[in-house]
């Protein structure tokens, strides 16, 4: 059975834009998925990138373009300057872990409703009550906002050094049986292809 190993940022503009698909081609070809939300500034840091706000005029101009176009072509909702972006990204992303450790409820929901609440619906998803809310729509304990978080700063901690180690750069990452990478939301549709064995 084929694996994902997902890498994402709790509040990247692409890992929005990404909706469940990846889940959606994962359930078709009967492959697992390990979600590993990680620190995406912290990584730009670590391979050679910076944060948005720090790249050449040129390139934060493209990336505001691309995200115009492809929520259009998506058909997703989507504010292009949401009220709290950049945020603290670490309280989300050690309730993705803790959920993932606990298991019963819709994992790749979970991730999306932060996103979602991010991009779409103007939530700082540092804040206790929106992460305690996408947990429960997602058939989660609200409880698991708050527990284990020491097990969880350890495993954000072990992502990035998976994912420096993975090759991977950027968000959202897909890393397939642990050698085969595909960077972006646009390359979904190639997962697909190259575990139906056409690429």
């Amino acid at each position: 059975m084929a694996h994902i190993d997902y890498y994402f940022s709790t509040f990247s503009p692409f890992s929005y834009l990404a909706g469940t698909r990846m889940e959606d081609v994962a359930k078709k070809h009967g492959a697992s998925i390990t979600y590993k939300p990680i620190d995406l500034v912290g990584l730009f840091g670590r391979t050679g990138g910076l944060p948005p706000g720090q790249r050449h005029i040129s390139r934060q101009e493209i990336r505001l373009q691309e995200m115009r176009r492809q929520n259009k072509k998506l058909g997703m909702s989507m504010n292009m300057k949401p009220a709290h972006f950049p945020t603290n990204s670490a309280p989300s992303s050690y309730a993705v872990i803790a959920a993932q450790n606990a298991g019963g409820g819709d994992l790749g929901g979970l991730c999306h409703a932060f996103l979602r609440a991010c991009w779409a619906e103007d939530k700082d998803i540092a804040q206790d009550e929106v992460i305690k809310a996408c947990l429960t729509e997602n058939g989660f304990d609200a409880g698991l906002a708050t527990s284990g978080l020491l097990a969880g700063a350890e495993t954000f901690e072990a992502n990035m050094e998976d994912a420096v180690k993975d090759g991977v750069f950027g968000a959202p990452f897909y890393v397939v049986d642990g050698s085969e990478r595909f960077w972006g939301q646009d390359r979904i549709a190639d997962i697909d292809a190259y575990l139906s064995g056409d690429l």
